[in-house]
């Protein structure tokens, strides 16, 4: 099989810088990220990582299309995603710990079914259909990394959020469309500023360092 060359253009541009990527954050990606327990800021680094929040599609790091997504994610102590569930698997590698998993089958978040605590460097496998929450369970900031099999963005409901969920998103402003794609409420950009400013100061005063000059620990 013969394969296009590639350039030193080309290659650049499959190239994610982390210094970069920290400029790039998404603040609110999903309806539930303006709740309480769920902010968290994320990166889209390969295609949508299942945003309902069209603004991805201008923040990737990496645009060339992969038969697989990837994310990372930070979030402040006890925050992290809401009860959902997607038609697809998902995984989740701790970059930093723990991280405390929740899981079941039922779409009530009230049914948890099981949980783990995983710490920097252990791994989880989500399958489709199961619901699952999570949160950073640590003092400080919680990071994580996050690879997603490949899916159409925008083509249905996605994720699938519990009723209780979409219920306390909807009273805050935000919902998805059929398409599972974010309705902006009308004032979503000074939304967005103010949710930006929170999550940063809160980085600032739990890792004691602004994010802009944020580096990840080496040992």
């Amino acid at each position: 099989m013969e394969h296009p060359k590639q350039s030193q253009e080309s290659m650049a541009a499959r190239v994610m810088r982390f210094d970069e990527l920290k400029q790039k954050g998404i603040p609110i990606m999903f309806i539930d990220s303006m709740l309480p327990r769920h902010m968290r800021m994320n990166y889209a680094v390969i295609g949508d990582t299942a945003s309902e929040n069209p603004d991805f599609s201008i923040q990737r790091a990496i645009t060339e299309p992969h038969r697989y997504q990837i994310g990372i994610m930070w979030a402040p102590p006890g925050c992290g995603p809401a009860w959902h569930t997607h038609d697809y698997i998902e995984s989740f590698f701790m970059l930093t710990g723990p991280w405390t998993f929740y899981w079941g089958n039922e779409d009530d978040p009230d049914k948890v079914e099981g949980e783990f605590v995983l710490k920097a460097w252990d791994m989880i496998s989500l399958p489709p259909g199961m619901y699952r929450s999570f949160e950073y369970s640590g003092d400080e900031i919680g990071w994580v990394y996050a690879v997603l099999e490949a899916h159409e963005v925008f083509e249905g409901k996605d994720p699938y959020w519990s009723p209780q969920i979409e219920a306390a998103a909807s009273a805050n402003g935000y919902a998805a469309d059929e398409r599972g794609k974010m309705v902006h409420p009308p004032d979503y950009e000074t939304q967005k500023a103010a949710q930006n400013e929170y999550l940063l100061k809160t980085f600032r005063e739990r890792a004691g360092v602004d994010l802009q000059d944020f580096r990840p620990p080496r040992k």
